[in-house]
């Protein structure tokens, strides 16, 4: 029997160290490196929410805040913008955040792969089916 249900949830398994790209990923999380002028994530994003996703559920692990961070209102920068009239900046940051409560972030505490990271999500995602979407 097919599951014919919609599928809603996409788990992100970034929890990896990126032993491939070190140095770079000594100080900043490989989900978080540029290309062009975006980091990484944000395209895997941009595509799990063209495909309809409406639940994004990252898998992180130690030291990967600034994904959570990346994902959040920074209000401090935004009153910024606003006092300097920077309306376009603005603009992108509001085009960049998730609609609020369609995040969720969990820990994969030990570096047990790409199975035991979708497996952290397991209450997250309930018995609904889901997509999986590497960033790298």
């Amino acid at each position: 029997m097919t599951d014919k249900r919609k599928v809603r949830k996409a788990v992100f398994p970034v929890a990896g160290l990126g032993t491939r790209f070190l140095p770079a990923t000594k100080a900043v999380p490989k989900e978080m490196l540029t290309v062009v002028d975006k980091p990484v994530i944000q395209y895997v994003v941009d595509e799990a929410l063209d495909a309809g996703i409406e639940h994004l559920i990252f898998v992180t692990g130690r030291s990967k805040h600034v994904i959570e961070d990346y994902f959040d209102i920074q209000v401090e920068l935004e009153q910024t913008l606003r006092e300097r009239n920077k309306t376009a900046e603005l603009t992108l940051l509001e085009s960049i955040l998730p609609v609020a409560g369609s995040t969720s972030f969990t820990r994969q505490q030990s570096p047990l792969g790409l199975g035991h990271a979708v497996w952290c999500a397991r209450e997250l995602v309930g018995d609904e089916p889901l997509r999986c979407f590497c960033p790298t």
